[in-house]
């Protein structure tokens, strides 16, 4: 009888054992962080779902497509499977790197991007608009100077010494005259709740090296574009999509749409860039990866920035697309470009 259960016995215990190598091999596989990020292609996506103008013409036998990177804090497992991917790229993390901060500041790039690619297109297309500032909102906290209040990355300032603030203009008259150790009363909203407290001012140097007094933190300012005509107002949806690097295609279909005919001539148009107000278009980063998600999708022409051309072609060549790969500085070298594009046979 003892030595059945001992029979019995041995086989389970290993079995035991076997159940928690397992469980401590994916412990440390996925469960523990590493101090790297992992780069690789996103996705190619396009933008007319993302952007409506009132009003607009909506006849695109083509498509504007957007082009992100995917960025991943890595575990051990994803960093095993990244050496096998030859379009990964792993990097160290940063090691002050917040990972809500990170958001939100991607958020707000994203926003800004949007209001100037409107901006660019309505000058484009010759439409009149007027800038009204929507609030502020905290972007980071400095690294430099010690805040004394209680802030974090997304919370919207509402007023200050009880002066409501819609914009960068009114938080600077707010804070005019004071002097750091001035305690001033702050009132901010975080995700949806209230919250006022009196903060001291702290010391901020400036371009000049002289210091002034301010909360110690970064913060961004949201704006809204309206068009005198109602029929000209650019909708955009939520997405989960951060940065600035979308200006450009932005640019084109809201441009698309403001103006008749289709200037996608039935292509499918890929692209990145930042943009300004006045349609210049700026570099960006990651490129490499953005090539490999548009030709995934079909791309058939991509737009890249003036300065990050050659990583983009080199890498367009290594993986033998077809894509053609175009180098533009304004968002007039782009327009010119497609304007002459024979339209696709149906």
């Amino acid at each position: 009888m003892n030595k059945s259960k001992s029979f019995i016995a041995k086989p389970l215990a290993r079995f035991g054992v076997f159940i928690v190598v397992i469980a401590m091999l994916s412990y440390v596989l996925i469960e523990i962080p590493m101090p790297y990020m992992i780069n690789s292609p996103g996705t190619a996506e396009e933008i007319k779902p993302m952007v409506s103008v009132e009003g607009g013409d909506q006849q695109e036998q083509g498509a504007f497509m957007l082009t992100t990177v995917s960025v991943s804090y890595a575990n051990m497992m994803m960093l095993m499977l990244s050496y096998l991917n030859p379009h990964a790229e792993i990097v160290p993390k940063e090691p002050d790197r917040d990972r809500q901060q990170y958001e939100v500041q991607q958020r707000y790039y994203m926003s800004n991007s949007q209001s100037n690619a409107i901006m660019a297109a309505y000058t484009k297309a010759g439409v009149n608009y007027q800038i009204l500032p929507q609030y502020v909102f905290i972007v980071g906290i400095s690294k430099d100077v010690k805040t004394k209040g209680d802030f974090a990355a997304g919370d919207v300032i509402k007023k200050v010494n009880g002066t409501e603030v819609k914009g960068f203009e009114a938080l600077t008259n707010a804070l005019h005259g004071k002097k750091a150790g001035d305690i001033v009363s702050v009132e901010i909203e975080r995700e949806g709740k209230p919250i006022e407290q009196q903060v001291e001012l702290v010391p901020i140097p400036d371009k000049d090296n002289k210091d002034r007094a301010g909360l110690g933190v970064s913060v961004g300012e949201v704006q809204d574009v309206v068009p005198n005509n109602d029929k000209e107002e650019v909708k955009f949806v939520n997405t989960r999509i951060g940065g600035p690097s979308a200006g450009l295609m932005f640019t084109l279909e809201i441009y698309n749409q403001l103006t008749p005919g289709d200037l996608s001539k039935g292509h499918r148009i890929a692209g990145t860039g930042t943009i300004t107000k006045d349609g210049e278009v700026g570099s960006i980063g990651g490129v490499q990866f953005k090539i490999v998600a548009a030709d995934r999708e079909g791309a058939e022409i991509f737009f890249v920035p003036k300065d990050n051309y050659e990583v983009a072609k080199a890498k367009a060549e290594s993986i033998k697309t077809n894509m053609k790969i175009v180098s533009v500085k304004t968002l007039d070298d782009a327009i010119n470009y497609l304007e002459k594009l024979e339209p696709v046979s149906k």
